[in-house]
């Protein structure tokens, strides 16, 4: 068996995760980045944080799936979580729009930017790339994460059910095809970014409605608010 034991990712999702990827392809993404790093180029986020969206949300505990494009290109800003960031900064400008839909939906106002509280509840924020280079954003879209990303919807597709998939923007309706939707939910709507929230993402009420789905199959709701 392929040698994954240095790469930073929790026992459940890396045991199940054997059976669909190849883990050399993941430490040779790893040896670029290093190769990258000693060239003089800051890649964010930090080593340990690299696969958090892992860490924090078990396998067993899966319940919903945010996807998003790449972690935020600043310094200081990048947590290994899809739309999160440190709660040192000020939040980000698609955070701030899906606080605000939240907020409308659902009435939680929410401040701190680290989303860390709903993955621990079984929200994987999954990045498409789960590294990029300081101010390039998408820098890293094509060094090979996306077999993580496309591994990790094939392991769910075949381990589990009832999970509700947000969709949010043209890239991660991509990902619809990898899913069963049969037996989960799927929402899909316009991107959070101020570019495009307009054209949807306002209004879609996911939250509200990914709650009352886990109700109705016995799941526990998530609290949408970041404590």
């Amino acid at each position: 068996m392929n040698n994954f034991n240095k790469i930073n990712i929790d026992n459940s999702w890396k045991k199940s995760l054997s059976k669909f990827i190849n883990f050399n392809d993941i430490k040779s993404i790893l040896t670029f980045i290093s190769i990258e790093k000693k060239a003089g180029k800051e890649i964010y986020p930090n080593e340990d944080l690299i696969f958090n969206a892992f860490n924090l949300c078990k396998l067993s505990n899966t319940k919903v799936v945010i996807f998003g494009q790449d972690p935020y290109p600043k310094k200081d800003q990048a947590n290994g979580l899809a739309f999160s960031s440190k709660s040192s900064i000020k939040t980000p400008k698609s955070l701030a729009n899906i606080f605000k839909e939240i907020e409308s939906d659902i009435g939680v106002k929410n401040i701190i930017p680290d989303l860390t509280y709903w993955a621990s509840q079984g929200v994987l924020l999954l990045n498409k790339s789960l590294t990029v280079e300081s101010g390039k954003p998408q820098s890293h879209s094509n060094i090979g994460w996306d077999i993580l990303t496309e591994s990790t919807l094939r392991l769910l597709k075949e381990k589990k059910k009832n999970i509700v998939y947000l969709l949010w923007g043209n890239e991660a309706k991509k990902f619809k095809n990898l899913i069963d939707c049969k037996n989960n939910l799927v929402l899909h709507t316009s991107h959070p970014s101020p570019l495009s929230s307009y054209r949807g993402f306002f209004g879609c009420k996911h939250f509200s409605t990914t709650n009352r789905y886990l109700l109705s199959n016995n799941l526990k709701e998530i609290d949408w608010s970041t404590k």
